[in-house]
């Protein structure tokens, strides 16, 4: 009998010889945990042993996302270091100390401070990824601890390394500013990203982590000559070296992507999955009609709307379920939400 790792990696291979996999993204604790007391099952405290036995008790292939950026840009904080009442954290490099003051710790990625805003910045970030070799032993434990708590219990993806978004190292409005101000030095750091996050693949394949992975923006934000441009080749880039070494590539973009489709931009990423295909208002795809434009040997993922399941009836999730499954037909297609559930979201 299939683990539901196997079940999971052997649809993305095949679909015509597996059964189909259901997968829904579910990375809050809370909502598994609510879950599980629902249906008086006991929490364990554990999010990736509580999400395994409830896929276990449901009959689902659960699917856990790692960190990748973080293991690159490793800030640390300094002690005492302010300025203007704000702490500081810095990476220590071959240049010297890389120093940010971050006013929004609680926020990962936000216009409110990022560290790269300067060409220093740029030259510092370089330096950081230049050296992310030194960090092997901290990345490869990391990962094998990753795979020993999830075990054949479901599939691994790595997290994104978005080279176009300088692994979130720079606010997004600062992004398309720094293209155009300085190209030779915005692809110089997007070189320097796409290099360290190979490294870091490398290690995450060899942990046996089951999925290298990339996302970008949608059309929300870009436009598809900048997204052929600035994402595309690096996306590409990635999945080629994951096909070399025999693994399988998986890309995200939970926006408006129906036209990247439409054009066969989607079909030149050589992704094996991509998600999530996202409805209206979180995307704009019909998902019969994007799915049917689709290479016939990608496989697709997502598309349950992730307002709908939050705040509708189970009937309405029923529904909605029932319309994917006879939209994507004979296409494979692992059913899931339109990104990650919701917090609050009702058990």
């Amino acid at each position: 009998m299939l683990t539901p790792r196997r079940r999971f990696l052997a649809y993305v291979r095949d679909h015509r010889s597996a059964r189909p996999v259901v997968s829904p993204f579910l990375p809050h604790a809370d909502v598994i945990a609510g879950s599980l007391e629902l249906l008086g099952l006991p929490v364990s405290g554990d999010p990736v042993a509580d999400e395994i036995a409830l896929a276990r008790e449901l009959d689902y292939e659960p699917m856990f996302m790692t960190d990748c950026t973080r293991l690159i840009f490793d800030w640390n904080a300094e002690p005492g270091w302010l300025e203007d009442g704000v702490p500081a954290r810095a990476i220590t490099t071959r240049l010297g100390p890389w120093v940010w003051h971050d006013a929004r710790p609680d926020a990962p990625w936000h216009d409110a401070a990022c560290p790269v805003r300067t060409a220093f910045d740029h030259a510092m970030l370089c330096a950081v990824c230049d050296q992310v070799a030194e960090s092997e032993p901290h990345i490869r434990r990391y990962f094998r601890d990753w795979r020993e708590r999830v075990g054949e219990g479901g599939v691994i993806v790595i997290g994104h390394p978005h080279p176009a978004w300088l692994g979130y190292q720079i606010a997004p409005s600062d992004i398309f500013y720094h293209w155009h101000d300085d190209p030779a030095v915005f692809r110089r750091s997007m070189d320097a990203v796409a290099r360290a996050a190979l490294f870091v693949m490398q290690v995450a394949m060899e942990e046996g982590i089951d999925f290298m992975s990339d996302s970008s923006y949608g059309l929300e934000m870009t436009s598809p000559e900048l997204f052929r441009e600035m994402d595309l080749p690096y996306i590409r880039r990635f999945a080629d070296w994951t096909h070399e070494r025999g693994g399988l590539f998986w890309y995200h973009n939970c926006g408006f992507t129906k036209r990247l489709i439409a054009d066969g931009t989607f079909d030149a990423l050589g992704a094996d999955l991509i998600e999530t295909i996202a409805p209206p208002p979180e995307g704009d795809n019909d998902l019969a009609e994007s799915r049917a434009r689709l290479d016939p040997r990608i496989c697709s993922k997502g598309n349950l709307n992730l307002q709908l399941l939050r705040d509708g009836a189970p009937a309405d999730v029923r529904r909605e379920t029932a319309r994917i499954v006879s939209a994507v037909a004979a296409r494979p297609h692992v059913i899931s939400t339109a990104d990650a559930v919701l917090p609050g979201t009702r058990p």
